[in-house]
């Protein structure tokens, strides 16, 4: 698939944007610590993501996939963290979270399709072999 025609890079794209301004907010005894975990975990989900779509062969592509949906697990338990702490408001949390679920939705499709195109391939000799 063409790196433009895939929603997920511009969803990441604009979480990114969004996620560095505003840890700029969270409390400078925590900016080497917690905040840099979560940015850490942010950038590895966009970076795994690229890898994913470089990838031609399908397990190197499930791998790199696999690690992205790793690194949107470590996002969503910093983001809760952060509002525990205070350091994100409910309404920056309700907007972040949608981003993250978005994100996570199309990772979910991007991983299904993958694992069927074997599948489908198949399938699709297969009718042509029944005509």
């Amino acid at each position: 698939m063409a790196y433009q025609e895939m929603p997920i890079f511009t969803r990441t794209f604009d979480f990114l944007t969004w996620l560095l301004p505003a840890t700029n907010k969270f409390p400078r005894a925590h900016r080497h610590s917690a905040t840099k975990r979560l940015l850490d975990a942010a950038f590895d989900l966009r970076e795994r993501l690229d890898e994913a779509n470089a990838r031609m062969e399908k397990q190197a592509r499930l791998e790199r996939l696999a690690r992205a949906d790793e690194a949107l697990s470590r996002v969503r338990l910093y983001l809760r963290l952060c509002v525990k702490w205070g350091w994100l408001t409910a309404g920056q949390y309700q907007h972040v979270a949608e981003m993250v679920t978005e994100i996570g939705r199309l990772l979910g499709g991007w991983n299904k399709t993958t694992k069927g195109e074997k599948k489908t391939k198949e399938a699709e000799q297969g009718e042509g072999k029944s005509r």
